[in-house]
């Protein structure tokens, strides 16, 4: 089962990087969605603890209801961030679950969250505002919840768990840059793969 759930979930993800390169909207309707629905079915699966995939779950779920927000279609940015914003704050309690225990990996993540928020987050909060003013609160809110749960998973010292953040990160640092700063043709499948990394890596720190 384990191995079809991630044959499945792998098939909908590279379906999904080829509809942002091609722009094909229709091919995105059903394979964003499927992408992250396999990576909950990765959770499902996972063998873990109880409490930790029911966590986990929840999380990903939110991720999901992001997915559909932020799709074309529908392109409801706030509400999307908002739901992607939920679901990095049950990250950090499935974090605290795993245990917090490598101090110090958390404080190098502190320093390059720091970096990364006065340089790019900088540039993408001022281009939030820009665009409209009501913008600047949520995205600045999400820049600290986003560093915050990158901080928590490296002080968690499990490799699934540090790879899924940082991807988290970048994936996000790329689309913020794209909606506020300055696009290129490269960018929708980039946010894309670093994205299904993310949360692959970590639905995979439950099995």
């Amino acid at each position: 089962m384990k191995y079809l759930v991630v044959a499945v979930t792998a098939i909908a993800a590279v379906a999904d990087w080829w509809s942002r390169w091609r722009e094909d909207e229709r091919v995105e309707r059903w394979a964003k969605p499927l992408a992250t629905i396999g990576v909950i079915g990765l959770a499902l699966v996972s063998g873990a603890p109880t409490e930790q995939i029911v966590v986990a779950t929840i999380a990903l779920v939110l991720c999901l209801a992001g997915d559909v927000f932020l799709m074309p279609m529908i392109d409801k940015f706030v509400f999307g961030l908002a739901s992607f914003l939920l679901g990095h704050l049950v990250f950090v309690v499935l974090f605290v679950q795993y245990g917090l225990d490598r101090w110090w990996l958390g404080a190098v993540a502190v320093v390059m969250a720091g970096v990364l928020v006065a340089t790019a987050g900088r540039r993408i909060v001022r281009g939030a505002a820009d665009r409209d003013s009501a913008l600047r609160l949520p995205v600045l809110a999400y820049l600290c919840v986003i560093s915050a749960m990158a901080v928590m998973g490296w002080a968690t010292g499990m490799p699934w768990v540090i790879v899924g953040v940082t991807l988290f990160v970048i994936s996000d640092s790329v689309l913020g840059w794209r909606q506020f700063v300055h696009g290129a043709r490269w960018m929708p499948v980039t946010i894309m793969v670093t994205y299904h990394g993310a949360i692959a890596s970590l639905a995979l720190s439950l099995w």
